[in-house]
């Protein structure tokens, strides 16, 4: 398990890269498409899309919590298209930097929630 101050920041950063993620699909969406009503519909739509099944699949207190290796693959797509989305307008060194970050944060979870789980055990 990791160090308390530690699991708390690691929240923290995952909470921002959820938000991070938000805008970058959404910056996307503003960006694309020929006409301002795809702007809107893509510029709204991709995150709130992200938003609904975030809530729905991976937030913490989830509906429907997919079990860890599903959860994983959740994450790794939502992040990676977040990624590609803030790739896609130009924003190339950050979309990369948000990738690796996200990979980072996820994998550190993942194996602090695992810890915990074989302590309680």
């Amino acid at each position: 398990m990791i160090p308390k101050p530690l699991h708390h920041a690691n929240e923290l950063l995952a909470f921002l890269l959820e938000l991070v993620a938000l805008g970058g699909l959404a910056w996307w969406g503003f960006r694309t498409g020929q006409n301002a009503a795809v702007h809107v519909l893509l510029g709204v739509g991709a995150p709130l899309a992200m938003a609904v099944l975030w809530g729905m699949f991976a937030a913490p207190r989830a509906r429907h919590p997919l079990p860890v290796p599903a959860l994983l693959v959740f994450k790794l797509v939502v992040f990676g298209l977040a990624a590609a989305a803030l790739y896609a307008v130009g924003a190339h060194a950050f979309g990369i930097v948000f990738a690796v970050v996200a990979v980072a944060n996820t994998v550190l979870a993942t194996a602090d929630r695992e810890s915990l789980a074989r302590r309680t055990h």
